[in-house]
């Protein structure tokens, strides 16, 4: 087992590869009571098809959902979420673009809820009636987010910037693509991604290394790969599909999101890099500080935006979401205006590397929070990041401001969502 220390962080985290590919993160905590564990597979709904035994495989949009959904259903009858509650333990799974998780978060009976996880994951059970049946549950999930107007919003924002991929597509797929799926392709889709190779585990918080390894290596012993599976890439267009949509829908105030695509390829940083000084761009630009926010709310432009940042090989996409905006036209110019005027001073950046820091520190003590953020180290770069501190410590205004220099910040989509 190699250790990897965080460093600036006082804090160890653990990694192991089993012989039969599946990876192991643990993180271990002394002052913390809970835990959680997370079994993650490399499967989400962008995926569109792969190859086996010289064939092209199709897959029906929606189907990494659908297996999500169809796992928590046992042939022995029991109920996972049933299971957990007998010792006080939260269970759940999520379905995104990139992969499918499965995690618990409990206090007690560590052994046993690892030991559970990992055996209702790897325990797949459909009959013909039982996806007939789930196929009715999703749909009617997806007509119930087809009523929201901040799903449907995002909806539109992802059909307008993206063009091949499957990010374009809600990830519980659509009505006319769930219906099509079957006993057969479920099962054959587990099959091709629910493997040790294709999977890792990740546990954080209270509990003994030994005890994890232990469960871990006896309940996946006889637990094979497989080799011969070839994902096939989708392309995406540097471009986005549509500049400029408008959605007339029965709601009080308007709603406003923008998306802008990045081609990284021209930026000559590595990914973790890349993404750090992104970070550092948006943050500036459009964090809680930032004269955007300033300016927005002091004119009453907009009440609450939202923004994340999107990978799809060589191209990011920076999202921004506005839930209650007063005057759609004057944020657009907002936007764009802090765009083009991006002028950053050594004190705001030194100072916005400082709060980041002081951050990552508190984020290490808070147990869901480091969660989620190695979580993504792990999906992102197949590693915890040991160096992040001085990662951050070592960025220069320079390396930012030339790449600034070179994105292309016309390459913009704007979804307005106007009272009808």
């Amino acid at each position: 087992m190699r250790e990897i220390k965080l460093k600036g962080l006082d804090a160890t985290a653990y990694n192991e590869t089993l012989d039969n590919g599946l990876e192991i993160f643990l993180l271990p905590y002394e002052n913390k009571k809970n835990y959680c564990i997370n079994y993650v597979t490399r499967f989400g709904s962008e995926i569109a098809s792969y190859n086996k035994d010289n064939k092209t495989i199709e897959l029906s949009d929606g189907i990494a959902h659908f297996l999500e959904h169809k796992l928590f259903e046992q042939e022995s009858g029991e109920d996972p979420f049933e299971f957990f509650q007998k010792s006080g333990t939260e269970v759940n799974a999520g379905t995104n673009y990139e992969y499918t998780q499965y995690y618990c978060c409990g206090t007690k009976s560590f052994r046993e809820n690892l030991r559970y996880l990992i055996q209702f994951v790897n325990a797949p059970y459909f009959t013909d009636e039982a996806v007939e049946k789930e196929k009715n549950i999703i749909i009617e999930e997806i007509k119930m987010y087809n009523d929201c107007p901040e799903s449907r919003l995002d909806n539109k924002l992802r059909e307008s910037t993206y063009i091949k991929s499957k990010r374009a597509i809600d990830i519980a797929g659509t009505i006319d693509s769930v219906k099509k799926i079957n006993k057969k392709e479920l099962l054959d889709t587990y099959k091709a991604f629910y493997r040790p190779n294709n999977m890792f585990i990740f546990v954080v918080g209270k509990f003994k290394i030994n005890d994890a390894l232990e469960v871990i290596k006896e309940e996946l012993k006889d637990k094979k790969s497989i080799d011969d599976i070839e994902i096939n890439k989708i392309d995406e267009p540097v471009k986005v599909n549509k500049k400029n949509v408008i959605l007339k829908d029965n709601i009080e105030s308007s709603k406003l999101a923008f998306a802008m695509k990045i081609d990284v390829s021209k930026l000559e940083l590595d990914d973790i890099e890349l993404d750090l000084y992104l970070s550092m761009l948006s943050n500036v630009l459009f964090g809680s500080s930032s004269l955007f926010r300033e300016k927005t709310i002091k004119n009453k432009l907009l009440n609450g935006i939202t923004t994340y940042w999107e990978n799809v090989d060589n191209i990011r996409v920076f999202n921004i979401l506005g839930t209650n905006v007063f005057n759609s036209k004057e944020v657009i110019k907002e936007i764009k205006d802090t765009f083009k005027n991006i002028n950053i001073s050594e004190e705001d950046f030194n100072r916005t590397k400082k709060v980041w820091i002081a951050n990552e520190v508190r984020v290490i003590d808070d147990l869901a929070k480091a969660d989620i953020i190695l979580l993504d180290e792990i999906i992102n770069y197949r590693r915890i990041i040991p160096n992040k501190i001085d990662l951050i410590k070592n960025m220069k205004l320079s390396k930012l401001n030339n790449m600034i220099n070179k994105i292309d910040f016309d390459n913009i989509s704007i979804v307005e969502m106007i009272k009808k």
